[in-house]
């Protein structure tokens, strides 16, 4: 039997599960792997439940043997994900919003950040119960099902509406959003709302700010690279071009252009014009 694409199930999250999830996914691989497959400063924070085996993910690295990971859950990173795999991966995948994520973890998601922890660890045996049924449950929607009642179940945790209006504002301005105005409105001081945020989300407002201004820039290159890189800067909220570049390389690990060359992104105008 021919080596063949890999099988990925992805579906948005049951109305339940709207505001505390952005995906749940199957996947299963069979017979090509990940070679070096980069997320550049992810914005969800993932749960997986492995059934085969286990990828290779490092963070802002090319991962080696000593970094097969089994089910794990993993928290915020400023920088990029670097996966690759055998081809016989299989896993069910739940991505958590950043709100979601502390309604499913609570406190323990600063413990998450830029690191990959074993379920086992972060969920005790009730992880080991969760990987127990997965992997008995007959096909990707039962499995679903599973995971989605087990979340729905854990979700208990409130966040403050105070750190949860901060998210929301700095969403709705891809990150252009000043934190001293966010404090201000919010009645706090910068000081105090980044201590909370931190505490809630995994990571202080103004790297999340960073993390949702460069994926604007993202999407602007994508979408609408006609002016170059530095009229995608100027929309994104650079202060220059040179700002923008210096954000690719800590979020992505690659220069502007090399970016776009990996994704094919090839406007002539973005090729030229990177900045690094």
């Amino acid at each position: 039997m021919m080596d063949a694409p890999p099988d990925v199930i992805r579906r948005p999250p049951s109305p339940r599960l709207a505001r505390l999830i952005s995906s749940i996914s199957f996947y299963r691989e069979r017979g090509i792997g990940l070679a070096a497959f980069r997320h550049a400063a992810p914005l969800t924070l993932p749960l997986l439940v492995n059934l085969g085996t286990p990828f290779r993910i490092a963070l802002g690295h090319q991962p080696d043997t000593a970094d097969a990971r089994p089910s794990f859950a993993a928290g915020l990173f400023p920088g990029p994900v670097v996966i690759e795999s055998d081809g016989r991966a299989e896993c069910v995948q739940v991505d958590f919003t950043p709100l979601g994520a502390y309604r499913f973890f609570g406190g323990a998601v600063p413990d998450l950040t830029a690191r990959i922890v074993d379920l086992d660890d972060i969920l005790g045996p009730l992880g080991r119960d969760l990987r127990a049924r997965v992997a008995e449950a007959a096909g990707w929607q039962r499995r679903f099902e599973i995971v989605e009642d087990f979340v729905l179940r854990r979700a208990v945790y409130e966040p403050s509406p105070e750190v949860a209006f901060a998210l929301e504002t700095l969403w709705r301005g891809a990150g252009a959003v000043r934190i001293a105005d966010i404090a201000s409105e919010i009645g706090w001081s910068r000081k105090h709302l980044t201590r909370r945020f931190h505490h809630e989300i995994g990571a202080p407002p103004k790297t999340l700010a960073q993390m949702l201004r460069f994926h604007r820039a993202c999407v602007l290159a994508r979408t609408d690279g006609a002016g170059g890189w530095a009229a995608i800067a100027a929309d994104a909220g650079y202060a220059d071009q040179a700002h923008l570049a210096r954000d690719f390389r800590m979020f992505s690990g690659e220069t502007p252009t090399g970016w776009a060359a990996r994704l094919d992104v090839v406007d002539s105008r973005l090729m030229r014009d990177g900045g690094g």
